[in-house]
């Protein structure tokens, strides 16, 4: 396989050295990652300044840009093949339910499916980044998987996968998921700058709002490994001839 991998967390981030570690004998493997941490950057594209690349004394190469500069530059130049599998991660912290919307870790994987090429998105559940060497080992278990089933190749496809923070043999087989809810995040943090002006921090994201069963939150609070297929349509199919009919118009 050739596979391409990044991260939100920058280069340098211990679950990007722990994933690269896990699948770095399964053919040709290449990090291209963001200098910095890029949480929450979702699939912003860098569009107004340049971008660079630099190459690491470990062999990864870094990008003053977003996680999804990294694959898109990766995918349109920089590469001068097609890789078979994108994987992002692995995150310090969960991304479930309305997370994805702005998650990096996603947003990188999403760039690769978006040019037609499978991705998985890998996070851990709780921050801090403990039994990370479990959690790249299970990572490496579903690209396994997939490769075996003949799933790298043809039709692409996106997974959010979210681990529990546990040794190998406690992380209960995975479950297929959907996305939970979140309550809203909380209130805006404020402060005084040193020249008085007031300063806002963007608030802790919220509680759990639908964490039942069937739901990433649900999974991964019993100790399962989620694994939650997403795509990027956003049209609300079910309301298309309600909202003809009320604008005057034939459905499309």
């Amino acid at each position: 396989m050739n596979i391409l991998i990044s991260n939100d967390d920058g280069f340098q981030a211990p679950g990007i050295v722990a994933l690269y570690e896990a699948l770095k004998d399964l053919g040709r493997v290449e990090v291209i990652a963001p200098e910095h941490n890029n949480s929450a950057k979702s699939n912003a594209l860098t569009l107004h300044s340049p971008l660079y690349v630099h190459q690491a004394s470990n062999g990864f190469r870094y990008v003053n840009g977003t996680p999804a500069d990294c694959v898109h530059i990766a995918l349109t130049g920089l590469l001068d093949y097609k890789p078979d599998l994108v994987v992002s991660g692995i995150n310090n912290g969960a991304n479930m339910g309305d997370d994805t919307i702005y998650s990096g870790t996603v947003g990188a994987a999403m760039e690769g499916y978006l040019f037609g090429v499978p991705a998985i998105a890998f996070s851990q559940v709780d921050k801090g980044w403990a039994h990370i060497d479990a959690s790249a080992a299970k990572a490496r278990e579903l690209v396994l998987q997939m490769q075996a089933q003949g799933h790298i190749s043809g039709v692409p496809w996106l997974l959010n996968v979210n681990i529990p923070n546990q040794p190998v043999a406690q992380i209960k087989p995975l479950r297929v998921t959907r996305l939970g809810r979140r309550h809203s995040a909380e209130r805006v943090i404020t402060q005084t700058s040193p020249r008085g002006e007031t300063m806002y921090w963007i608030g802790s994201a919220g509680a759990a709002k639908d964490d039942s069963d069937g739901t990433d939150f649900h999974a991964t609070f019993e100790g399962h490994m989620s694994v939650t297929p997403l795509h990027v349509d956003l049209t609300e199919h079910a309301t298309l001839p309600e909202w003809a009919e009320r604008l005057g118009v034939l459905p499309a």
